[in-house]
């Protein structure tokens, strides 16, 4: 790995840093519902008008096609220009749908789907999770009858993000009913707006309704919307989740460094309540300290991911270990934060910008979950990198 800044790379990094200056939003994304999705297209639009679209697809696909360490840059800028979060209604389709497409479907999927999903046009949703399914995702239930020209399908997934603005979904079914687990699935283009699906909003502890149940009613859907193969489609969801669970948290993973620089500077002007501040209590300092050290180990193991991804083009397991390490000290932090600022931390009225840190914290616990239980990164980890006997 060569973690030398060549003079493209800093090149780069200034006109990603001057764009970034006046193109900024000036004011904030809107908490959550349709306002937010109409402030996530229009600041994926922009981006996409001046040429800072997609920066780790192929140019071939309309994308920058950056390099390893580029991206990286990119997502520094981003974190310190205070830009739009990149999780929002936008990265499902741009962070593993498209590249998903790119990957596996066809000339005709990827010449239709990938320019609406750079510019913001085609929001996209997940249909993965199931009630009685969750994580486990090679036990999903959801059934599709595969007829002449069309599958139709009949079930329900859960927690579907974004459900309600999503123009596509990534559909991942069970095509051979007498197949089990990873066998006999399919993984569909999903069209939202196709007749007999319901949507559901379900309201969480982040006091908005972001996450859906939908139900699927006789849902017809295209033989050409299938990606990859007919009850082959769980190598086509393991793309999926690779690129999900491998560089799709590359800016949550660099950002925590300049998280855990604002908590320092809070915690030098905030007082707790014996009048200190709290940079002066040696506990918070310590925590605050480990938080640092941990948040440029995985900076560093985020560097050595993202170049071994270049070399070999398979983002590949280590995603899962990861997710693990910038889950757990997310959460950390946050937990930290909270006892820097008592009370005050308990305060939340479901608004990210208002209470940012309180939002953090809530978020933490999602965060664990989606993309995979913390449990099955686990699992992943110990069958797929440590090659330890299987638990089942």
């Amino acid at each position: 790995m060569d973690l030398q800044y060549s003079e493209a790379d800093r090149e780069f990094r200034e006109r990603a840093r001057a764009w970034l200056v006046d193109a900024v939003p000036k004011q904030p994304r809107p908490a959550h519902g349709a306002e937010a999705a109409s402030f996530d297209r229009a600041w994926q639009r922009k981006m996409y008008e001046h040429g800072w679209a997609g920066v780790a697809w192929p140019k071939q696909y309309g994308g920058l096609g950056l390099t390893g360490l580029q991206q990286v840059i990119w997502y520094e800028e981003l974190a310190r220009a205070r830009a739009p979060h990149y999780i929002n209604t936008t990265y499902i389709a741009l962070m593993h749908a498209g590249p998903t497409l790119i990957a596996r479907g066809t000339d005709a999927q990827k010449a239709f789907h990938l320019p609406k999903i750079l510019s913001g046009e085609a929001l996209w949703c997940q249909g993965f999770s199931e009630p009685n399914a969750g994580s486990d995702l090679a036990s999903l239930k959801t059934r599709g009858d595969v007829g002449n020209d069309d599958i139709v399908v009949n079930g329900a997934k859960m927690w579907t993000t974004d459900a309600k603005y999503a123009d596509y979904q990534e559909l991942l079914i069970r095509t051979d009913p007498a197949s089990e687990r990873h066998k006999g699935l399919t993984w569909l283009i999903g069209d939202m707006k196709a007749p007999g699906i319901d949507i559901k909003p379900i309201r969480t502890m982040l006091m908005d309704e972001h996450v859906n149940t939908v139900f699927y009613d006789n849902v017809h859907i295209p033989l050409v919307n299938v990606v990859g193969e007919i009850d082959k489609g769980w190598s086509t969801a393991l793309s999926t989740l690779s690129f999900e669970r491998g560089l799709g948290f590359i800016g949550d993973q660099l950002e925590l460094y300049e998280r855990v620089g604002r908590a320092i500077d809070l915690a030098g002007k905030t007082r707790l309540e014996d009048g200190r501040f709290a940079i002066e209590d040696d506990g918070i300092a310590q925590r605050l300290a480990s938080l640092k050290a941990d948040s440029l180990a995985i900076r560093a193991m985020t560097l050595a991911h993202i170049t071994e991804s270049d070399r070999t083009g398979d983002p590949g397991p280590k995603g899962s270990l990861m997710k693990l390490l910038v889950t757990g000290t997310h959460k950390a932090l946050s937990e930290t934060v909270g006892e820097i600022l008592g009370w005050s931390f308990l305060e939340f009225n479901g608004d990210r910008t208002e209470h940012p840190w309180t939002y953090d914290y809530l978020w933490s616990w999602v965060f664990s979950i989606s993309g995979g239980t913390s449990e099955i990164q686990r699992e992943i980890t110990a069958d797929r990198l440590l090659e330890l006997p299987r638990a089942r």
